[in-house]
C-alpha cells in the first residue's frame, strides 16, 4: 500500500487490480483483494436448485401449447411459477449447469395443468399401450368418425363432461443425439367437443392419442422412450382444467433421479458449503449408503452412456414426430422403461415395474373390473401416487363382481388374496423403488378410475 501525489491524488475506486481511496493524507493505492470462490448454498438449497434446470427445460417443451395450464394462480405468479411450485421435490430430475446450457431434457412424470376438474386417469395395458378412463360407449374410432360423434361419446358416458369442453392429447418422445445428450420434443392435439361438428376426427387430432381401446380412449402404440397425456379444459368465463401429469416411460429417467446425479449436477454448480457429503434430505438410506455411493467414479458421461439404446432410431424418431399431421399416426418401439406414472387410470397389464429412486418410493394404483377395492396402509386409505415407505405393510381389500375370482399384482408378480365371506384380502409390503399395484375385481372389460 502506498501514498500518491500528483495527478493521480483525486483518483478513488478501483482501476485494474488497484484500489484507490481518498484520504486525509492524500489518495491510498492498494492491491485489490483477491476473491475466493466459496460455494454458499446449503444442502438443502443444492437439492432445490438441482431440480430446477430439467423441470424448465420440460415446461420449455410446451411452448404455446399449455397457456391456461393452472386454473388459481396467487398474486404475482404466473403459469412458470405455479408449475414450478407444483413440481418441487416430487419426481426430482437432476442435470448439470453444462447440459442445461446445452439445451438437454429429460422427460419426467411431472405435474404440468392443476384445477378442479376431474383427473383423466390413464395407464398401460397388456400391450404398453397408454389407455385412459374415458368411456365411448359403443364408438370405435375410424377414419369417419366426426368430431361430433366423439363428444357424443365422450360427455354420455363420462360424469362432468360438457358440449364445448376441449380435450387435449399431449405427447413427447424422448431421444439422445450423436452424442448422447438427452433431447425432447412435444407435440399437442386439441378437439373442442361440439356435438353438431361433423368435421373428420382425424382432420383435426391424430390417431396416436384417438383411438378407441377396448372401449375407452387410447394410444394406438406402444409407449415407449416418451410421454403422454389427456388434458380436460373448459372456459365458461372462468378457466376450469383437471390437474395431470405426463405419463413417461424411459429407459434413461432413473439415471437422472439417483445420489450420485444429484452430486454431479451439485458439482456443477458450485457444490455447497457445508458438508462433502451429499444427502438427499428425502432419502431414506443411511449415511454408509449414501458414503458408498459417492465412492463411485460416475460422471455425466456415464450417465448419458446407453441413453442411445432402446431409442428406436433416436433422432429418426424425432423427425417422425415433428412431422405429424392431424390423422398420422407415430409408431414408436415396444421397449419399455419402469413406470414412472402418477394419477394413472385402470390397467390391464401388469409388467410396469417401478424404478429406483432416492426419494420415498411411490406406489401407483391401477384397477380393472365392475367390482369394488380398497387399499389401506396404517388404517389410512392409500391413493394411486402415494409416498409410501420402503417396507410399509399395504393391505388389499376386494369385493368382485358377482361370480367373479379378483386378482392382484404388484409389478407383475401376484399378492395372495384370501376369500372370507364374499371380501378377498391380503398384504404387502412396500419395496424400496416405485412400484405398480394392479387389482382385476373379477371383470376383463373396461377400466375403473384410480383411487
Amino acid at each position: 500500500m502506498s501514498t500518491l501525489q500528483g495527478i493521480n491524488t483525486d483518483m478513488s475506486g478501483k482501476v485494474g487490480q488497484f484500489v484507490y481511496r481518498r484520504t486525509k493524507k492524500g489518495t491510498v493505492v492498494a492491491q485489490a483483494p483477491r476473491k475466493f470462490s466459496v460455494p454458499r448454498r446449503s444442502e438443502k438449497q443444492m437439492y432445490l436448485r438441482c431440480q430446477i434446470a430439467n423441470m424448465t427445460a420440460n415446461y420449455h417443451l410446451f411452448d404455446d401449447m399449455l397457456d391456461l395450464g393452472f386454473e388459481s394462480k396467487e398474486v404475482g405468479q404466473n403459469e412458470y411459477n405455479m408449475y414450478l411450485k407444483a413440481n418441487y421435490g416430487k419426481n426430482p430430475v437432476f442435470i448439470t449447469a453444462g447440459m442445461r446450457e446445452d439445451g438437454a431434457c429429460v422427460l419426467a412424470p411431472y405435474t404440468f395443468t392443476q384445477g378442479t376438474l376431474a383427473v383423466i386417469g390413464y395407464a398401460l395395458n397388456g400391450s404398453n399401450i397408454l389407455v385412459s378412463n374415458l368411456a365411448l360407449g359403443s364408438l370405435t374410432i375410424g377414419s369417419s368418425t366426426t368430431v361430433g360423434q366423439l363428444a357424443q361419446a365422450v360427455i354420455n358416458n363420462n360424469a362432468g363432461w360438457q358440449d364445448q369442453d376441449q380435450l387435449t392429447f399431449f405427447y413427447a418422445t424422448q431421444w439422445a443425439d450423436a452424442s448422447g445428450m438427452p433431447r425432447a420434443t412435444m407435440n399437442s392435439w386439441k378437439v373442442v367437443l361440439d356435438l353438431y361438428d361433423e368435421t373428420p376426427l382425424q382432420n383435426v387430432a391424430s390417431a396416436l392419442g384417438f383411438t378407441t381401446v377396448g372401449g375407452y380412449l387410447g394410444m394406438n402404440t406402444a409407449l415407449s422412450n416418451a410421454g403422454a397425456a389427456w388434458v380436460h379444459s373448459r372456459n365458461n368465463g372462468e378457466l376450469h382444467v383437471s390437474t395431470q401429469k405426463m405419463f413417461v416411460v424411459s429407459s434413461v429417467l432413473s439415471a437422472f433421479q439417483s445420489s450420485n446425479a444429484m452430486k454431479v449436477a451439485a458439482d456443477s454448480y458450485g457444490g455447497f458449503n457445508s458438508k462433502a457429503v451429499y444427502l438427499d434430505p428425502k432419502a431414506t438410506t443411511s449415511l454408509a449408503d449414501v458414503m458408498a455411493d459417492m465412492s463411485r467414479t460416475e460422471d455425466v458421461s456415464a450417465l448419458l452412456a446407453g441413453a442411445n439404446e432402446n431409442q428406436n432410431g433416436g433422432s429418426a424418431n424425432q423427425n417422425e414426430n415433428q412431422n405429424q399431421n392431424g390423422g398420422s399416426s407415430s409408431g414408436s418401439g415396444s421397449n419399455t422403461g419402469g413406470n414412472t406414472g402418477g394419477n394413472t387410470g385402470g390397467n390391464t397389464g401388469g409388467n410396469t415395474g417401478g424404478s429406483e429412486t432416492s426419494g420415498t418410493p411411490v406406489l401407483t394404483i391401477s384397477k380393472t373390473g365392475s367390482g369394488t377395492a380398497t387399499v389401506t396402509a396404517g388404517g389410512n386409505a392409500v391413493n394411486s401416487g402415494a409416498e409410501l415407505a420402503e417396507n410399509t405393510e399395504v393391505s388389499i381389500s376386494v369385493t368382485p363382481a358377482t361370480g367373479q375370482t379378483p386378482t392382484a399384482t404388484l409389478n407383475g408378480t401376484s399378492v395372495s388374496l384370501t376369500e372370507s365371506d364374499g371380501t378377498y384380502t391380503g398384504t404387502f409390503t412396500m419395496p424400496n423403488a416405485n412400484a405398480t399395484l394392479v387389482i382385476n375385481t373379477g371383470s376383463a372389460e373396461g377400466y375403473g378410475d384410480t383411487n
